[in-house]
């Protein structure tokens, strides 16, 4: 019985590393879905639910996060050296901040999400970028402008130009998702063949 239960244990611990942890190359959308066959499948149920391609949430989760679900700002320092309060309430894979992530949980019910979990944070990524469609008339297909829009803000969105640095982040979406794109070209097909269950 003691070493069913220490069997069991062994099992869960290595399943739940095995969900949490960074995939090996984050650069490479094949290599990550190869060993993340699930987050796929999340992937690919949020591009039919919302319309955003897989390669777009990819680049804002890789930029945002670079795929670490405990991923937080980095803290403000006081005279560059005693660590402060972080400058925003941004977590996991896909950064949301609380107020924007509790707005997502409440419009599309989804009331037990969380920012840890890969399939809520592409599904939040969804949600978003169909919103700034919406609002703003920006296509999801156009990564660099949902880009700004993710991070500044549906309201602060129209004065990016104004910020040099965010469009050199933008930029580097952009170019990210391009990567991803040519990619998932490669290797889509025989990722779609595989039949594994999604729950």
């Amino acid at each position: 019985m003691k070493k069913i239960v220490n069997i069991s244990l062994a099992l869960i611990i290595l399943f739940i590393s095995a969900c949490s942890s960074i995939p090996k190359n984050t650069s490479n959308s094949c290599s990550i879905f190869n060993e993340r066959y699930l987050w796929y499948k999340h992937a690919k149920k949020t591009e039919e639910k919302w319309g955003t391609p897989i390669y777009v949430q990819l680049a804002i989760i890789k930029i945002e996060s670079d795929f670490d679900w405990l991923a937080k700002p980095e803290r403000q320092k006081i005279f560059k050296i005693i660590p402060f309060k972080r400058p925003s309430s941004s977590f996991g894979y896909s950064q949301a901040v609380n107020g924007t992530w509790e707005q997502y949980k409440n419009e599309t019910g989804n009331k037990l999400a969380r920012r840890t979990r890969f399939k809520d944070s592409v599904d939040f990524i969804g949600w978003y970028t169909n919103k700034t469609e919406s609002i703003l008339k920006i296509s999801k297909k156009d990564v660099f402008r949902q880009y700004i829009a993710y991070h500044e803000g549906w309201g602060a969105y129209k004065n990016y130009k104004k910020n040099q640095k965010i469009i050199i982040l933008a930029k580097k979406v952009k170019n990210q998702s391009d990567k991803y794109k040519s990619q998932l070209q490669k290797c889509q097909k025989k990722l779609n063949k595989n039949k594994y269950i999604i729950f």
